[in-house]
């Protein structure tokens, strides 16, 4: 017997945020899964096509408005529930865009959302994170009524572009809430890729001293196109913007090779970078807990090792 999984897609207006991807894959390991992916926007023709590319989906509905064109929560959660009828399970990534919407979904659902889940174990069974990631529970959910749920983006890999869905447009019949209305985003420029979907990231600790000294990172990250990361600590004191932050409260990324510099290693970061691939360390207390995690680590000033790697780096590139 199929199961019918709707997945809410991610995207910025013109291209589809890996983290979608990411959830397809998570759909995937459902037995029986036909997956729809559903993408709310003013134009979604071009957003549309990326996600009929991704294996193991199986049709994609454009829901088209104008009011779509900003991703406001309010706005799209009675589409997404108006969408859901056939559908036995909702899903959306685990990211801020997922967390602020999927909520909505399960509360309009009348239905308990699962959040973080890492593991599918059946099509009501799945594992998620608690305490910081100390701990694995398993949630087993109840059949009969609609599964809203947010994918841990860190723990799948993103479905390849293998797939040739079949496209859709969706006309609803729904009344929009005006109660919240789009005003301005601040978002910082950076030429760097974004810190959550990047295989490479150079993060940085209290120990940096200052917003100055977070200023060797960035030179460090664009010797080999790593976005840049920073902990809490640096961000309380005010050394790198509040979108840098990695750990628990902050993004939880799984890149290829994560570089923490200056980078005591609290439980809380930790559970951040958990399922990076290659994590080197750089501190100059031996016995810092990032040590007990790393693949790789340096002992010594941060502010002589790191001219040293970017110099490093800079001879190589001149090499090749």
């Amino acid at each position: 017997m199929s199961v019918q999984v709707l997945i809410v897609a991610e995207h910025d207006g013109a291209n589809l945020n890996p983290s979608t991807a990411k959830s397809i894959t998570c759909a995937r390991a459902i037995p029986g899964s036909e997956i729809t992916v559903a993408v709310f926007a003013a134009d979604a023709t071009a957003i549309a096509s990326q996600a009929a590319q991704l294996a193991g989906v199986s049709r994609v509905l454009k829901v088209e408005k104008p009011a779509n064109e900003r991703a406001l929560a309010e706005v799209l959660a009675p589409q997404v529930v108006a969408v859901a009828g056939p559908y036995s399970h909702v899903f959306g990534p685990s990211t801020t865009f997922g967390k602020d919407l999927m909520p909505r979904v399960a509360a309009l659902l009348d239905t308990a959302q699962i959040s973080d889940i890492m593991a599918v174990e059946s099509p009501t069974r799945f594992r998620r994170p608690i305490y910081a990631g100390n701990a694995i529970v398993t949630v087993e959910v109840d059949g009969d009524s609609k599964i809203v749920g947010t994918v841990r983006t860190a723990s799948f890999e993103a479905a390849p572009k293998t797939g040739s869905a079949t496209i859709e447009s969706a006309a609803l019949d729904v009344e929009l809430p005006n109660r919240t209305r789009f005003v301005s985003v601040s978002a910082a420029k950076t030429n760097r890729p974004d810190l959550q979907t990047a295989a490479r990231v150079v993060s940085g600790g209290r120990a940096l001293g200052s917003a100055n000294g977070f200023e060797i990172l960035y030179s460090l990250a664009d010797k080999f196109g790593a976005a840049v990361g920073a902990s809490r600590a640096a961000v309380d004191a005010g050394y790198a913007p509040n979108e840098l932050q990695v750990g628990q409260t902050g993004k939880i990324i799984a890149p290829e090779l994560y570089i923490a510099i200056g980078i005591s290693g609290a439980i809380q970061h930790l559970t951040g970078i958990k399922d990076a691939r290659t994590i080197v360390a750089i501190n100059k207390d031996a016995e810092a807990p990032i040590f007990e995690v790393a693949d790789i680590g340096l002992v010594g000033d941060l502010f002589q090792i790191v001219p040293q790697l970017e110099e490093l780096l800079a001879g190589g590139s001149a090499a090749r």
